[in-house]
């Protein structure tokens, strides 16, 4: 059984060329469709921008449409105070089950919270979210993304 936690993410192959972000953002806004958390990682070639949105099936077909290369992945994201160590502390419980963290991204969530999403092999989600809950991590559920 899925978690009630799995986060759909959103990832957007993109040339390395003037304009091409800019053609993902107008799709995106002529939709409808409001990014709730972003990651792009660049070479010279080419990037990939990762999204969290408010729908992201709808994002995908858009997109799609539009001509883009994407993918889905089931990322997960935790709430954490904004204080030092806060990061590490998730860390590090991923770390002693012996979890490979991919990539993570993460915003302010207000003055006093961050997000910070996680990206782990597709078969280590279930268990790093049970790990997480098991140690009293606070983990975001999906519809504080969507609408």
């Amino acid at each position: 059984m899925k978690s009630k936690y799995g986060l759909k993410q959103i990832s957007i192959f993109l040339e390395n060329r003037k304009g091409r972000l800019l053609e993902v953002t107008e799709r995106l806004k002529e939709a409808d469709i409001n990014i709730r958390a972003l990651s792009m990682a660049e070479s010279a070639e080419f990037g990939i921008l990762r999204l969290v949105v408010n729908n992201p099936e709808k994002a995908k077909t858009v997109l799609s449409k539009a001509g883009f290369t994407i993918s889905e992945q089931t990322v997960f994201a935790a709430e954490v105070d904004d204080t030092p160590g806060s990061f590490n502390d998730v860390v590090k419980i991923l770390t002693e089950r012996d979890i490979n963290i991919d990539y993570t991204y993460a915003f302010v969530g207000d003055s006093k919270k961050a997000i910070l999403i996680f990206s782990v092999k597709e078969e280590a989600v279930e268990e790093a979210i049970n790990a997480l809950l098991q140690n009293g991590a606070n983990l975001v559920e999906p519809e504080f993304f969507y609408d």
